[in-house]
């Protein structure tokens, strides 16, 4: 009977199941993670949009020591440099003790999130009433966005050039922003439209003011709002059109739960994978053994076109500058180096069982979530990790006892979306996806657990070491 049991017990040794990181790691460990997320939490108060996540970054980098790096620059072993793309897409970069001819080790996540940008003539009025017209950015759920407390951030280049930086909504003694939506006892109709579309995207314009100027022109209360803008910021209405403002939500990130156990905010998606690759390259940096790079990109939630997205070809030309000072040819350090796509995964949620398939879902609590594709429908749009590499990142999580999962993006035909990962690895590099799983994605307010940030920090630092 003895043997019988011990080869019962051998067998179950072989099965693969996942564990919650509560069941996987000590006390000690888990009371780091709700210490690292107080840090995290006040980085998503700072970060609301990409050009304040770049600047909040090069102040986290200075104070590491990191230097701004221009091309042509000598770079030296040890050398921690970063660039800064245009105030809205960020490099960190470490020169590190082994040649540089063994490859850099990259994270890359993506600092825009999903919001309502202000059109370039967005100021009107009707009915006593004045309004900013918006265009939304990025995959959002229309009818989540009208009656919630939203903020305005941005910069306005005025017509000399001075640039102006915007921020309302967000200090208590601010105003906030608001789009307004029709009282249930009137809405028999639009309770009966499918609710892709019972919000149209011309009917997120955001209540600015209703108070007249005392003047004898024309639409008085949007002078009012103009007369305010001028003595705030000195801007006239002509300079929105050299403007980027977008209305996020005016929420700060806040605990959820009776146990403190997650965290609520707008712009999880990227961020919670942003601010702990970063923090993962800046805490190894001073002994550092491999070169390592941290892409903080733009426009991933639009496709990562245009000079400060994914598709740019800086990224390959730091690369170039990095191969130039190893000594050896581009293509062959591409070809050697590493990449760990930092994106969100969807988290299987209870209410919605429907679009998951649970024994390839992320769950709330397990660890980081490795996806080994992306993608939708027969993997379309997708990078998809060679079985090598995959065998290569979990040594590489086993190095440092790293809780971790793998998941698909929901049911194979439900839906589906993609990453920086595909534009990474079109350079011959190998790339995986590695993030944290979000319940609500894209919504103005998400939820991640602080277990699993924890998790991606150390699942970050496990790469750029191992």
């Amino acid at each position: 009977m003895a043997k019988k049991s011990a080869e019962k017990k051998e067998v179950a040794s072989f099965t693969y199941q996942k564990k919650s990181v509560y069941e996987s790691v000590s006390k000690e460990e888990v009371a780091k993670a709700f210490t690292y997320a107080e840090d995290y939490k006040k980085f998503l108060d700072i970060c609301k949009t990409e050009r304040e996540a770049v600047a909040e970054s090069v102040r986290m980098c200075e104070a590491k020591g990191f230097v701004p790096f221009r091309f042509g620059d000598k770079l030296k072993v040890g050398g921690k440099y970063y660039y800064n793309n245009r105030d809205k897409n960020f490099f960190a970069f470490v020169i590190g003790s082994e040649p540089v001819s063994e490859g850099v080790r990259i994270t890359g996540a993506h600092i825009d999130s999903p919001r309502l940008d202000l059109k370039p003539v967005p100021l009107y009025e009707d009915l006593g009433m004045a309004f900013l017209k918006t265009h939304y950015y990025g995959g959002i759920r229309k009818y989540q966005w009208p009656t919630i407390p939203l903020a305005l951030h941005g910069v306005v280049i005025k017509k000399d050039g001075e640039k102006v930086s915007v921020t309302i909504g967000e200090d208590d003694r601010d105003p906030i922003l608001y789009i307004t939506d029709l009282l249930p006892h009137l809405a028999r109709e639009d309770n009966n439209k499918p609710l892709g579309t019972a919000i149209p995207a011309e009917k997120l314009n955001l209540l600015i003011g209703a108070m007249p100027a005392e003047t004898d022109a024309d639409n008085k209360v949007k002078q009012n709002v103009l007369n305010i803008l001028h003595d705030k910021y000195g801007i006239e209405e002509e300079d929105f059109i050299s403007a980027e403002l977008s209305a996020v939500p005016a929420a700060k990130a806040r605990d959820v739960g009776l146990d403190r156990s997650l965290i609520a905010a707008y712009g999880h998606d990227d961020r919670v994978c942003a601010n702990p690759a970063l923090t993962a390259l800046l805490d190894a940096a001073d002994q550092a053994k491999h070169t390592m790079l941290c892409i903080l990109s733009d426009k991933e939630e639009t496709g990562s076109d245009g000079p400060s997205g994914m598709q740019c070809d800086l990224f390959v030309d730091l690369m170039d500058e990095i191969a130039r000072f190893g000594k050896v040819s581009p293509a062959f350090l591409r070809s050697v180096s590493k990449c760990v796509s930092s994106d969100v995964s969807a988290c299987m949620d209870p209410n919605f069982p429907e679009v998951f398939e649970r024994s390839n879902a992320s769950l709330l609590g397990y660890g980081i979530t490795m996806n080994k594709y992306t993608g939708s429908g027969g993997k379309y749009g997708t990078n998809d990790a060679t079985a090598e590499y995959v065998g290569f990142i979990r040594r590489a999580m086993a190095s440092e006892n790293v809780v971790w999962q793998i998941a698909e993006l929901g049911r194979v035909d439900a839906g589906g979306g993609g990453t920086i990962a595909k534009y990474v690895s079109s350079h011959n590099i190998d790339t995986i996806d590695m993030g944290v799983g979000v319940l609500s994605m894209h919504a103005p307010v998400e939820i991640v657990a602080k277990v699993d940030l924890y998790e991606a920090y150390k699942a970050f630092k496990a790469f750029d070491t191992f």
